[in-house]
């Protein structure tokens, strides 16, 4: 009987609670300035020396501060100035060490060299690596430093110091470090002066000392990158390449200051997670607070932040959205983010419908409750969406998704005609849109090269067009009928599929990976396209690690891949179909293994020249060489559709800016009576509970009272 009215009394407690009973936060986090969303994966590198991902750069975008960034609002992408006074101008100098003027051409040019200046005042994050004992030594810096502690928090004492060129020097060493494998080291070897023989260096020290041990970089020198004074260096660039200042902006070019990475390095500090990759140390206006990443990652407002303001200039249409509103208001605006890893979508979308989740993409699983498609192909949210004042936000994402030839082959590669016409008729004959339409939920745009939408060099309309496989109709493009492919077969010697000469059916080889959702159905969708030409089209699945092996041998007829943006810029696209980056032979990024002199000479004229006309004019030139020779069927540049609620203020999609959350704001008001009033709490429960209590009380009352009655009797 007490178990049981201790029960009543816990259901009866509940009824008098006030917060939502199905509230995932703590009651003390209500009303705070506070942005909750989501992590599907565990990044695993938070070095900025090695994160790559976009998974991390959630993160890293909003710790580190590389010495430029994007503006958030202007599009086409502009770069300016994140923790350096402006925009470094190269300048150019020959074999002589004479200086060139700016306009030089570029084969002229044997180094460039870039100055950046620091602002002044630019603090780190508090963090023990900066704390300092009574005679001004490290205090946490000995072989028991890490004796005791399990985390960050357990070092009592805390301090920071002034950003530095030093921290930048440090960080470009660290890119040569044998033990971190840096993914873009190979790439700014071959642009850095002097790196590649740091490499070097630092591979031999390495050996020599124990595993593990730290390997001090101010014991090497870097011969192309210059300190000039505290605030000032110079970085000097192998020949011309604009492209260096996009690098500029990504978290690899964050400053590292040498006492955190040495105070990382001492014994015991890795077995505890105590390391950059763990623990990153920045000067952006967040830092990170908590590292779960099997559940929640949480980032916090850092307090030496030197302060940015909100942009008073952007595209013609934000001011109408409201996104320039905070004009000339001090960043951040929020004041910590937790992230919660979510491994199942539906629970993602549940939560984020009730309002705790701030923002949420869109499953397939989704797609129709949220987003509704009219007849004309115009997307809108649906009326329970717009009811709850949620937004949608659709970008189309700087990335080419395509299907390879591998032009080795006898078959499908090579430039002679015979080939050629083949390839056209397999770029006529797979239906693109289809795809989109029925795999994509018409979540993109089909492809006409290989620049995707925000990229110099792409167009819109009738001039940027894919001629071989569309024709201009009534103001949009419309793919070729598959007549015309048939007729593209015939002349390459296939009528109705097979070889005129041997009669043998054409049969090609498509080579994946396989696995996935939905994958069997997309693989019988193409091999009925092919099948529209009277090609025999075998799937060949394999592991992923076979695959790439099959790519870099050449021993692949047809491929799928895709390529997202380093940075916006036409190179980092056309690079993949230079001759000098061929697969096999030199074992580059060109997987198709595609070389057309004429294409290579273009590429080599285009890709370190600024955006003018005459770029303009050369990229429309090697865009006609690419639809003729069709190296590539081309595929769709992928949509991003992404919900948010009304609340959630200043949120505009960006495909190559990372540190986008100080720019987002709350109205915690808002989110506060929405959340009330779409979880209101719900008492039948309680009540169900209570009668099922009574009735399971009456049996042992009545026991009790007839007890009581035969005692009174006695």
């Amino acid at each position: 009987m007490r178990t049981n009215f201790a029960c009543l009394s816990f259901f009866l407690l509940l009824a008098g609670c006030g917060q939502s009973w199905n509230d995932p936060y703590p009651a003390a986090d209500a009303g705070q300035n506070i942005l909750y969303t989501v992590f599907t994966e565990r990044p695993k590198h938070l070095d900025p020396a090695q994160s790559y991902t976009e998974d991390e750069l959630a993160f890293t975008g909003q710790i580190y501060e590389p010495p430029l960034q994007y503006h958030y609002l202007k599009r086409p992408y502009e770069l300016m100035p994140a923790t350096v006074e402006a925009v470094p101008q190269p300048r150019f100098f020959d074999a002589a060490g004479r200086e060139l003027p700016a306009d030089v051409a570029p084969e002229k040019v044997v180094e460039s060299v870039y100055e950046l200046k620091l602002k002044p005042g630019i603090r780190f994050q508090p963090h023990p690596a900066f704390a300092l004992d009574a005679h001004g030594q490290p205090l946490y810096l000995g072989k028991s430093a890490a004796d005791g502690r399990q985390s960050l928090g357990d070092f009592a004492a805390t301090a920071t110091r002034e950003l530095t060129a030093d921290d930048y020097i440090y960080q470009i060493k660290r890119l040569a470090h044998p033990r971190l494998h840096s993914p873009i080291f190979g790439m700014m070897a071959d642009k850095i002066v002097g790196l590649q023989a740091l490499g070097e260096s630092l591979g031999q020290a390495a050996k020599a000392l124990p595993k593990d041990a730290w390997l001090d970089l101010d014991e090497h020198a870097l011969s192309g990158v210059q300190k000039v004074d505290a605030l000032t260096w110079r970085i000097r660039i192998k020949g011309k390449y604009p492209q260096f200042l996009y690098w500029l902006a990504m978290p690899f070019f964050a400053p590292v200051p040498r006492e955190v990475d040495r105070f990382f390095s001492q014994p015991g500090m890795a077995a505890k997670n105590f390391s950059l990759d763990w623990w990153p140390v920045g000067t952006g206006p967040y830092f990170l607070a908590e590292n779960d990443p099997n559940r929640r990652m949480v980032l916090v407002r850092n307090p030496n932040f030197h302060g940015q303001t909100y942009p008073c200039e952007g595209e013609a249409s934000d001011r109408a959205t409201g996104l320039l509103d905070d004009c000339g208001k001090s960043l951040p605006f929020i004041d910590r983010a937790i992230f919660t890893r979510e491994k199942e979508a539906i629970p993602y979308w549940n939560k984020f419908l009730q309002g705790y989740y701030d923002a949420s993409g869109i499953s397939s699983d989704s797609f129709d409750q949220a987003v509704r498609v009219n007849v004309g192909g115009e997307v809108g949210l649906t009326d329970e969406m717009q009811a709850k004042g949620i937004r949608l936000l659709t970008s189309v994402k700087s990335s080419t998704f395509y299907m390879g030839f591998n032009m080795l082959d006898p078959v499908v590669g090579g430039l002679v005609p015979r080939s050629t016409r083949l390839r056209q008729a397999i770029s006529i004959a797979i239906d693109q849109e289809e795809y989109i339409s029925i795999f994509a939920n018409g979540r993109g745009i089909a492809a006409q090269g290989p620049l995707p939408p925000g990229i110099f060099g792409y167009e819109n309309g009738e001039a940027g067009i894919d001629r071989v496989v569309y024709d201009w109709v009534d103001g949009k493009p419309k793919r070729k009928p598959i007549e015309q492919a048939r007729q593209l077969m015939v002349e390459a010697g296939y009528p109705n599929g097979r070889d005129e000469k041997t009669g043998e059916p054409l049969v090609v080889n498509l080579d994946t990976t396989g696995g996935g959702s939905g994958e069997k159905s997309r693989l019988d969708w193409l091999v009925r396209q092919f099948a529209k030409i009277d090609i025999q089209l075998v799937v060949r699945s394999t592991d992923f690690n076979r695959f790439q092996d099959k790519i870099r041998k050449g021993n692949v007829q047809l491929y799928y891949l895709g390529w997202n943006a380093d940075y916006p810029d036409p190179e980092n696209f056309f690079f993949l179909l230079d001759g000098n980056e061929g697969k096999v032979v030199r074992g580059g990024e060109n997987a198709s293994n595609y070389a057309n002199p004429a294409f290579d000479r273009l590429f080599a004229r285009m890709k370190n020249m600024d955006n003018t006309p005459e770029r303009l004019a050369i990229v429309r030139e090697m865009n006609g060489l690419l639809h003729h020779d069709a190296p590539w069927v081309f595929g769709f540049h992928p949509k991003s559709y992404t919900l948010s609620h009304r609340w959630l203020k200043n949120r505009k999609p960006s495909e190559v800016g990372n540190n986008i959350l100080k720019y987002q704001r709350i109205d915690t008001v808002d989110r506060s009576n929405a959340r009330k009033l779409w979880n209101p709490p719900v008492f039948w429960p309680i009540g169900l509970a209570v009668l099922v209590l009574v009735l399971a009380l009456l049996p042992a009352w009545s026991a009790y009272r007839r007890r009581e009655q035969r005692a009174a009797l006695k």
